[in-house]
This record gives C-alpha cells, sequence and structure tokens, in this order.
C-alpha cells in the first residue's frame, strides 16, 4: 500500500515511467493518450527538447534564488513576454506555483488595492454558481461548486452569488440568446445593487468555464456587459484564465475573444504546460501604481515564487508556442476536433451538448436529449468513461454535478496543440467505446 495520500484513498493509480508528445506509458507497458493534456495543462505535450534545455540551462546557472533577495533574467523575461502579450492596461506580473496559488493571490491583490485606494469596507467578492476558483480556502469561497465547498463551508468567507452564462441549460426555449444575455447583466447588476457596489471587491469568473462545467462558452456580449457593468460601479473584473487560458482556447488569453481587457487575469497550467509548476497574476496598471505610491509593497509572497527553473520552462513554452504558430494550429485543429465528435456524437441520444473553444471542448451527456434529463449521480457515468477509456489507453477529463454540484455529467477534452488530425481521430474512436461500453454497465 503507497504512503501517498492519493486521490482515491481505495486505490492507487498506475505509475507513470515515461512520456512522449502526447502519450504517457505506465510500469505495466500500457501506453495512453493524454487527450486531456492532463488537467488541460500540457499544451506542448510531453518530453519536448527545447523545453527541457531550458530547464538545464537554468539549473546549471541558479537553480533557486529567493525573491526576498533576488530577481532572475528567466522571470524577468517571462514577465516582459506576459505584459506585452496581455489585454490592455496589464502591467504587473506576479508568479506564483499554480492556480489555486494565483486565484489566492488575486483575491488578496484586489483587496489590497481597495485598502490602499481608500475604500478598505470593500469587503465582498462576487462570482457566478458552479464556477471552480481554486482548492485554497479563498479560492473555494469565491467558487461556487457546491460539492468542493460543502466540507469547509463553515471556513469560508461569504461571496454573493449569480447564474452561470451556461446557455445550454440556461436560455429558455423561445428565448433569444441576446435576451438571455441581457437577463444575466440585469441580474447581476440588480445583485451589486442589492450589496451596495460599495462593498463589492470584485466580480470573479472564468472566460470559458473549465472543470465544473465543461469548456462552457459565454454567450456573444455577455463579457462586454459585465466590464461595462463593473466600470460603472467601480468594481475590478478578476478572469480567471487558470484553465482556459495560455492558448488554449486559440488566443493566448481567452478572454481576448470576447473584446475585454480585465483588472486582474490568473494563469497557471498551460503557462508551463505541466515542465514545471507555475501560475501568474496579472495587474492593470492603475493597480500596481496605487500599491507601488502607497504601501510600497504587496503584502503576500511563498517561498517558491518566481523560481527560476519553473520561469525558464515556462518562458521556452511561451516561445516555442509563437516560433510554431501554435495558436493558429489550435484554432484549425480545434475545430476539425470539434466536427470530428459532431460527426460521432452530434445525434447521440445520450450526448446533449457539445461545446468550448479551440482545442478546449467538453461532451455533457444526458438521459433524454429532448428534455435534457441528466443521469442520476449515483451513476456516476462520468467516472465510468473515465475507467472505460483507461482500458483503451485514452485519458479524459471527467466530472459530476454539471449542473449544481450534484445532477450532470461531462467529459472534456484538452489535447495537446501538438496533436495531429490522425491523433485527434483515434482520440475520438476511443472516446466513442469508452461512451459506448460505459452506457451498457
Amino acid at each position: 500500500m503507497s504512503h501517498i495520500l492519493h486521490r482515491n484513498l481505495r486505490q492507487v493509480p498506475p505509475t507513470a515511467v515515461s512520456s512522449d508528445g502526447i502519450r504517457i506509458r505506465d510500469r505495466a507497458g500500457r501506453v495512453y493518450i493524454d487527450a486531456s493534456g492532463g488537467a488541460a495543462v500540457s499544451s506542448l505535450g510531453h518530453g519536448h527538447p527545447d523545453v527541457i534545455a531550458a530547464m538545464h540551462r537554468q539549473i546549471d546557472r541558479c537553480a533557486y534564488a529567493h525573491t526576498a533577495f533576488f530577481t532572475t533574467d528567466a522571470a524577468e523575461e517571462l514577465a516582459d513576454r506576459l505584459i506585452a502579450g496581455a489585454p490592455q492596461h496589464i502591467g504587473g506580473v506576479y508568479l506564483v506555483s499554480g492556480g489555486s496559488e494565483a486565484m489566492e493571490t488575486a483575491l488578496k491583490l484586489a483587496r489590497q488595492y481597495w485598502v490602499e485606494a481608500g475604500e478598505p469596507q470593500r469587503h465582498l467578492f462576487m462570482a457566478r454558481r458552479q464556477s471552480y476558483h481554486g482548492n485554497t480556502l479563498g479560492a473555494l469561497a469565491v467558487g461556487g461548486n457546491e460539492w468542493r465547498r460543502k466540507a469547509f463551508a463553515p471556513l469560508l468567507m461569504d461571496t454573493l452569488r449569480v447564474s452561470a452564462c451556461y446557455e445550454y441549460r440556461g436560455r429558455a426555449p423561445h428565448q433569444s440568446v441576446d435576451d438571455y444575455t441581457a437577463g444575466l447583466l440585469d441580474e447581476l447588476e440588480t445583485n451589486i445593487l442589492k450589496a451596495g457596489p460599495e462593498n463589492i471587491i470584485a466580480f470573479v469568473a472564468e472566460p470559458v468555464v473549465g472543470a465544473t462545467g465543461g469548456a462552457i462558452p459565454p454567450t456573444p456580449g455577455y463579457f462586454q456587459g459585465v466590464r461595462e457593468i463593473c466600470d460603472r460601479y467601480r468594481i475590478l473584473l478578476i478572469a480567471d484564465e487558470v484553465m482556459c487560458g495560455m492558448g488554449r482556447t486559440g488566443t493566448m488569453y481567452a478572454i481576448e475573444q470576447d473584446g475585454v481587457a480585465p483588472d486582474i487575469i490568473a494563469i497557471a497550467k498551460g503557462l508551463g504546460a505541466g515542465y514545471q509548476p507555475i501560475g501568474a497574476v496579472l495587474a492593470h496598471q492603475t493597480i500596481v501604481d496605487c500599491l507601488r505610491g502607497g504601501s510600497g509593497m504587496f503584502q503576500h509572497g511563498h517561498t517558491y515564487m518566481g523560481h527560476p527553473v519553473a520561469a525558464a520552462a515556462a518562458l521556452e513554452v511561451q516561445k516555442v508556442i509563437e516560433r510554431d504558430g501554435l495558436l493558429g494550429r489550435v484554432r484549425s485543429r480545434g475545430a476539425t476536433l470539434r466536427r470530428m465528435l459532431g460527426d460521432v456524437f452530434g445525434t447521440h441520444e445520450h450526448v446533449g451538448d457539445i461545446r468550448g473553444r479551440g482545442m478546449f471542448l467538453a461532451l455533457e451527456f444526458v438521459q433524454d436529449r429532448a428534455d435534457k434529463r441528466p443521469f442520476a449521480p449515483e451513476r456516476k457515468l462520468h467516472a465510468a468513461i473515465k475507467a472505460k477509456a483507461m482500458e483503451n489507453g485514452l485519458m479524459v477529463y471527467p466530472m459530476g454535478g454539471t449542473i449544481d454540484g450534484q445532477y450532470g455529467d461531462h467529459v472534456l477534452l484538452a489535447p495537446p496543440f501538438i496533436a495531429t488530425a490522425a491523433d485527434l481521430s483515434e482520440i475520438v474512436s476511443r472516446l466513442a467505446d469508452a461512451v459506448e461500453a460505459a452506457l451498457k454497465q
């Protein structure tokens, strides 16, 4: 028995012993296609020689330097590159070690900004139901997934909640998309006014919802409306791009496609593509200037933030994406994968929705397509599909509780950007076999 507290305490997962490209091999010699990039992490696949070489060079130069004493060229160059490609007016980068840490940092940065701006009464965050923003206590508090929150609820700060932008479930049959979007924005504004805009720090949202919803894109104009409302009431907009950012949806920052510039952006996963643990928070220049001209410091910090080897890995990942034109490839290959999924699952009696952007796609499963009725939670269809996929040598990212934290099943696909059309065809074929096998159980 392993002494590691694995995710399932009753089961030890297979031992990964090697990986290359989009495949991982276990100790028993089984090979798995990584169709989910782990958790939408491995954008360049495994064993990329340029990233590995960059890490070696950095280790040879300086493997670790605490940020209380030093900066490094790798961290500085990474920050410069992120700023150069960021939405308008982003002026500062804070390097951390992962997604939850990035979101925790974003929340604290937003709060400190208002304190230093002379509005310390602002103490509330607003977020959406069925969202996911991380597993640390602050991030879990703003997240709206009730299953994840339930055991820890007494420890969590209060957060204001509004409806998710979830067109498949939320838009009425005879309601136009514009009317549906307008209703969501009216709800947001009504709740802001009810709580008092002067009490709200920020509105937090994933531009494309990841783990808990399964690649749910916003409706046209939704985030533009959110930005206008936040501006009207002087509320910060925090974009959680931990899963959907860094090229995963076909643009470096997912929210670019909505024509909106947030005040704070959290990134991780694809930033370092799995080669090192790294995340980052990007902040509007106004926030940076406020702290710089006030206390002169951000009251926060972690031992491994700005780690030089992690920064070197992330920097090389970004260089490879640009050099090899991989954002364009994500858009074209994503369209190919979407078409393939439609060909196989588009009329499937138990697939209610195929959605997403770029190479960030999901299938939502239903018991009945006509009324969108989900399967019973006890069936754990998503877990059964994962198990059958693993038997078929395929890694997918499943989740239950898609609708409300209890009901609903989906499977997320986020293959590496380097996947070929033949790879995508094999992914869809193996997934189809896994779905049919799981449905027969």
